[in-house]
């Protein structure tokens, strides 16, 4: 006979295999055991959703920066964590820069991990970094469990993670082809990018072009044909770029800034919209919503990099170049999906199933057996107000501030049990293969 299931989740409405329908989730020991039709199953715990929600496996966002330690008043691991869980986050991926030491060593990765390990409130993994001159560090760090490795192709802004060129990444990613891990790319060619200053907009979107990513792509492109190597390209924002990537096997991701702003909206001196690559022409934005449903994209991600207040200050050439929008993600994406004829499945494949097949992330992204019992507890219709100072996010800097979404998180679940942002944080540190 088989072990009591220990919970019962009942929905009407619910993601399971990338359709709605309705469901009953049995979950033993903070995993899902059984799947089964709505009024099967019993468990001494039984919870049953509302009638205006949705049951939805948690999300997965691949791409944070949490910038803890050494610049802790950025962002940090309780506060990132808390955010992720107030959105529908699950499980996030820390990227390697932003943080002092970056995580370019497996002595870097240690204290990361040590400041992290009592903070989160969600699961958490990280990426190694690639940099000049550490290419004998990346064998320590795969087998410590990063799930592969972050490189620039231009400056990046903080000192500590300085851009490979050409030769150092092909060296780079014939490593990473040789670990069999995956080599995700900010992907900016630096000859063709301009520095820029002033209140208007214009002159920090000309100053990257479209062809500075076309042409970085194309780069990586030809690198990870060289090389065999497996390779992602992060934070695409130019629909100019997408034809370099067809047949090429390396997989992109977008994320919500790029999907739902645009440049002609952004006033003068806005610097909370600046970001790096930049918020392009609503024309730009309706060829990546094409690209998402075609699958030319693969999955869409926060990319949240947030900072202090200070520095977004002064003008589009001196702020910080980040949004945050962790706790937003969510809604902002389903605001717009609906709105253009997508479903809630649609997003599920966008923001939870695909980017943890890409990274890896056993056991995440989807409401399955033997799957975490991670869930986010969505009422689709109901309408808020964003007011960036109620946000979770360390600093209410947000390029949304004000802006009406649809789509608001009522509960989050991490294996099993609705996440408590008042009790003590129960997230893991996740590595790669285990």
């Amino acid at each position: 006979m088989a072990a009591e299931l220990h919970t019962v989740v009942r929905a009407r409405r619910a993601v399971v295999g990338g359709a709605e329908r309705a469901a009953a989730i049995g979950i033993r020991d903070g995993r899902i055991a059984e799947v089964a039709a709505y009024d099967e199953l019993s468990a001494p715990d039984t919870v049953v959703l509302a009638d205006d929600e949705v049951l939805l496996p948690g999300l997965v966002d691949t791409h944070v920066h949490v910038n803890e330690p050494g610049r802790t008043e950025w962002e940090g691991f309780a506060t990132a964590t808390r955010a992720a869980a107030a959105g529908g986050v699950t499980t996030i991926v820390d990227m390697p820069l932003n943080s002092i030491p970056a995580t370019t060593t497996v002595a870097a990765l240690a204290v990361k991990q040590d400041v992290a390990r009592d903070q989160v409130h969600v699961d958490v993994g990280f990426w190694g970094g690639a940099v000049p001159g550490n290419v004998g560090d990346l064998a320590a760090l795969h087998e410590a469990g990063v799930y592969g490795f972050k490189c620039f192709l231009l400056d990046s802004g903080v000192a500590e993670f300085p851009p490979l060129d050409p030769s150092q990444l092909l060296a780079a990613m014939a490593e990473t082809a040789r670990l069999g891990t995956l080599m995700i790319v900010h992907a900016e060619d630096g000859a063709l990018v301009r520095e820029a200053s002033g209140l208007p907009y214009e002159g920090f979107l000309t100053s990257r072009p479209p062809e500075a990513e076309r042409s970085a792509v194309e780069l990586v492109v030809s690198t990870a044909r060289a090389t065999g190597g497996r390779a992602h390209v992060v934070h695409l924002s130019a629909a100019d770029a997408l034809p370099s990537l067809r047949g090429s096997g390396v997989s992109v991701e977008t994320c919500p800034h790029y999907l739902v702003l645009a440049a002609e909206d952004v006033p003068d001196g806005a610097t909370e919209f600046k970001c790096c690559p930049p918020v392009r022409r609503a024309s730009n934005r309706e060829r990546l919503w094409a690209a998402l449903a075609t699958g030319e994209i693969d999955f869409v991600v926060s990319d949240h990099s947030p900072c202090t207040a200070d520095l977004k200050r002064g003008d589009f050439g001196a702020a910080w170049g980040g949004i945050a929008s962790l706790q937003l993600s969510l809604p902002l994406v389903w605001t717009a999906a609906r709105e253009r004829g997508h479903g809630l499945a649609d997003v599920v494949g966008w923001m939870s199933t695909a980017p943890a097949r890409r990274v890896e992330l056993a056991g995440k992204g989807e409401i399955a057996v033997g799957y975490d019992a991670d869930f986010c507890v969505l009422a689709p219709d109901e309408a808020f107000r964003v007011d960036a100072s109620a946000l979770q996010h360390k600093n209410p800097v947000s390029p949304y501030d004000g802006r009406t979404l649809t789509g608001t998180v009522r509960q989050t679940w991490l294996r099993g049990t609705p996440i408590d942002l008042a009790a003590d944080p129960r997230g893991r540190l996740l590595r790669r293969g285990a």
